[in-house]
């Protein structure tokens, strides 16, 4: 009898043994983190339409979508009418796009007649919403770019009336005294309008577009 119950003990004692071997050989893992985007309030989006409609510039309300990891839209748009044709321009925030249309029209078709001689056609957008990091610079690579919530745009150009093409790419170091003075012009209203403006100037990632963001970084590069 005591044996048997010797026995039995034992084999207890080997299958705990056994459990705790199996468990040191799983790694637990936590479960992912969803980071959400900081939103905007319905009372600042109401603003901010309002203020579209003042302006005359048509759009379409988006609904608010939390992608996660960082990416999302909250108080968005779809730009339809500013007065200037632009392309390559999806969702993008409420505040962002005012920005931007007071700039199309208050800055960059009055510097292209005033300075080139001809009137705007239209702008070559290059993106707004891209649910990406920031990129071009060593600490920007785990950290979401504005565009990760719709709020910049990247405009590689414009298109004049009389035909000519005025690009980011070609002409930032163009030889021609008018353009630079153009391209300054514009570079310069847009660093008085957005917290963030990104040129070539900034880094080799920028060599082709204007970066324009919506924040309150305050800066001008």
């Amino acid at each position: 009898m005591i044996a048997a119950v010797f026995q039995y003990l034992r084999l207890i004692g080997t299958v705990m043994v056994l459990t705790l071997l199996a468990a040191c050989g799983r790694t637990e893992r936590p479960a992912p983190t969803r980071e959400s985007i900081a939103t905007v309030s319905a009372r600042q989006t109401a603003q901010c339409l309002a203020d579209l409609r003042t302006m005359g510039v048509g759009y379409r309300s988006l609904p608010d979508k939390d992608f996660g990891n960082g990416c999302g839209l909250s108080g968005a748009v779809q730009l339809l009418d500013i007065g200037v044709p632009v392309t390559g321009i999806t969702a993008i925030r409420c505040g962002e796009a005012r920005a931007f249309s007071g700039w199309v029209r208050n800055a960059l078709a009055p510097a292209a007649y005033q300075i080139l001689g001809s009137e705007l056609a239209s702008v070559q957008g290059m993106g707004s919403y891209a649910c990406r990091n920031v990129i071009g610079t060593r600490r920007g690579g785990d950290r979401r770019s504005g565009h990760a919530i719709a709020n910049a745009v990247d405009v590689g150009g414009v298109t004049l009336k009389d035909g000519r093409r005025v690009t980011i790419l070609n002409d930032w170091t163009s030889p021609d005294p008018q353009v630079q003075r153009f391209l300054s012009t514009i570079h310069a209203s847009a660093c008085k309008r957005f917290g963030t403006v990104l040129s070539p100037a900034y880094n080799a990632a920028h060599r082709n577009h204007l970066h324009l963001e919506d924040d309150r970084a305050g800066m001008c590069r």
